[in-house]
Parts: C-alpha cells; sequence; structure tokens
C-alpha cells in the first residue's frame, strides 16, 4: 500500500504566498506577463481545436485575464486542490501555475479531470524544466560553500506526459515554450515571482538571505548584465491538456 506523498511543499507557506500575490495584483502595474502569455495560448488553441466551452472554470487567475476571455467562465481561488473538488461539471478547467507547489501532483491532476463533465477539456501550465536560470546561478553565488534549497522541483516534458496518462487524461498533449523577460535589478526578478504566486514555498526553505548574501546575489546578477546594463531570465512553460 502506497503511502502518502512526501511532502515538499508547505500549505501554510503556499496560502501565505497566495495572499501576498492578491495583494499585489490589486496594483494596476503588477507582473503578469505570464498569465497574459497563456491567455494569448489558450485562445489559439481553442480555436484550433474548435472547442467553445460553455461551462469553463479558471483557478489562480488573480487579475482575471483568463476569465475575461471565457464567455460564462466562473473563476476560484486556490482551495485544497489535492481534495476532491468543490465544483459542478465543467467543459473546461484552467490552472494557470497554481498546480508547480502541490505535493500529490498526479492526485490533483486526477481531480481536475473527475471536475470535467465528458468531452471536456483541462489546460494546466507550470513553470518547466530549464526556468529562472539566471536565479539559480545568483542564488548559488549568495549562498556560497552552503547552497540552500531555493527553487522548486521543476516538472519536464517527458515527465508531464506521463503525469496525465497515469491521471487517465485521454489525448494527452504536453508542451514547452520558452519566455524571456529582461531585468535591470534583482530585487525586480523576485517583486515579479512574488506577484505571481512563485515564490519559495518549501518546507525547507533555507535560512533567510542575509546583509551579505544579498550582497553577493546582486554582484552576481550585475555580472550577468549586457551591454545596457540588464540580464535576461528565461520562463520555461510546460503546458498539458487533456481530455475526458
Amino acid at each position: 500500500m502506497s503511502g502518502a506523498p512526501p511532502a515538499i511543499f508547505s500549505p501554510n507557506r503556499r496560502a501565505m504566498a497566495q495572499l501576498r500575490a492578491d495583494r499585489m495584483q490589486s496594483m494596476s502595474d503588477a507582473a503578469r506577463f505570464l498569465v497574459e502569455d497563456v491567455a494569448d495560448d489558450l485562445a489559439d488553441r481553442l480555436s484550433f481545436l474548435r472547442h467553445a466551452p460553455q461551462r469553463s472554470l479558471v483557478i489562480g487567475d488573480r487579475a482575471g485575464v483568463l476569465a475575461q476571455t471565457l464567455p460564462g467562465a466562473s473563476a476560484a481561488g486556490c482551495f485544497d486542490l489535492e481534495q476532491p473538488w468543490p465544483v459542478e461539471s465543467h467543459d473546461l478547467i484552467v490552472l494557470p501555475f497554481v498546480l508547480d507547489t502541490v505535493n500529490d501532483l498526479p492526485g490533483a491532476l486526477i481531480h481536475a479531470r473527475c471536475a470535467l463533465s465528458p468531452g471536456g477539456l483541462a489546460f494546466v501550465t507550470m513553470l518547466g524544466a530549464g526556468s529562472l536560470p539566471v536565479l539559480r546561478e545568483v542564488m548559488l553565488a549568495a549562498d556560497g560553500d552552503r547552497p540552500a534549497p531555493r527553487l522548486h522541483p521543476q516538472v519536464d516534458v517527458r515527465a508531464g506526459g506521463q503525469l496525465l496518462q497515469r491521471a487517465g487524461y485521454a489525448n494527452p498533449v504536453v508542451d514547452s515554450r520558452s519566455l524571456n523577460v529582461r531585468y535591470g535589478r534583482f530585487e525586480s526578478l523576485v517583486a515579479d515571482l512574488r506577484a505571481q504566486g512563485l515564490g519559495n514555498v518549501l518546507v525547507d526553505r533555507g535560512p533567510s538571505l542575509n546583509r551579505a548574501a544579498l550582497s553577493r546575489a546582486r554582484e552576481a546578477f550585475a555580472a550577468l548584465a549586457d551591454s545596457e546594463g540588464r540580464v535576461t531570465e528565461t520562463f520555461e512553460i510546460l503546458t498539458f491538456s487533456g481530455w475526458r
């Protein structure tokens, strides 16, 4: 008999990160480029698939970007996605960057499938393997000889396909694309991650950066700058889609 999945992420820290992101998204200049990119991609895919959902559910879209593009869509916050969902049947469920930090990812995908009506489509995005190479390098420089856990484990395309098959989806499709964003300051990158609910919520998060470590992080970031004084960070957007 299999046991419970390992506790990699802290539910309490995740809830606090989501509340912080909600507050930040109330500001007009908050970063929301990831969900905006997903909205454009989803519109293209639905057009190609000729799937015109009438009952859509969007979970975790704090700024309402996706809900605006889906007629009749309902929105929900990030309830406990690892338990059976308190939702009616929907013919489209969209999960933008909310499954990145669940401990039982296969279980969450199964709950999403069960919440679909027959012939319904689930559309999931996560930060995939290869994301945030600049932040990874900067954090290693900041921690020095004692690297601490700073970044979340990430799923690649192959593992994503296996997850969808394990969760029982029909016609599963997984792909990845890169989104590059340029930054002039290390703090701007961190702020963008927090505004989009992507801060560190690991159970073992490592110690907070002290003044010396933060100085090393800034120096490492500045060392990566181009001739215009900016650093390009990469977000690999992993997209899952599957049918019930």
